[in-house]
């Protein structure tokens, strides 16, 4: 079905740098996330214009490219169980994840992320599906 869910910051992380070697990743893998990505995607666009290094329509379409290839699910796929644990993981560690992490424990699927401090403050609750992006990509070269 999926392999991985992708958190907002590694798909900025991907948009800004405009690299078309991302295209081959998001083709040959399967990844899904959560409809609040396009909540905090809208909040941090002028970030994103201002950071990448594509101009405009460049990025337009890099990002259509992109999002073409990534399933995007509501929050209502997620169960009310799936999301107490990951409220109760994420409280003191960061909340605006809730959802990636729900999603995460929903389908069984390891999250990607580019927060450490999200990735050590999980891993020290004894939450192992994630994956820091970094850590993703150097698999994906091997």
């Amino acid at each position: 079905m999926y392999d991985y869910v992708l958190d907002t910051n590694v798909l900025m992380s991907i948009l800004i740098s405009g690299k078309s070697g991302y295209k081959p990743i998001v083709m040959f893998n399967s990844f899904v996330t959560i409809d609040y990505l396009f909540k905090e995607i809208d909040e941090y666009k002028n970030t994103i214009f201002k950071k990448s290094k594509l101009d405009r329509q460049q990025l337009i379409e890099f990002t259509s490219q992109i999002l073409s290839k990534i399933t995007v699910l509501p929050r209502y796929v997620v169960s009310e169980e799936s999301l107490n644990l990951a409220t109760d993981l994420t409280k003191d560690v960061d909340f605006n994840d809730v959802w990636f992490i729900a999603l995460s424990l929903e389908y069984n699927l390891t999250l990607l992320t580019c927060d450490e401090k999200l990735y050590n403050g999980l891993i020290k609750k004894g939450f192992k599906k994630i994956m820091l992006f970094d850590q993703f990509l150097k698999m994906m070269l091997q």
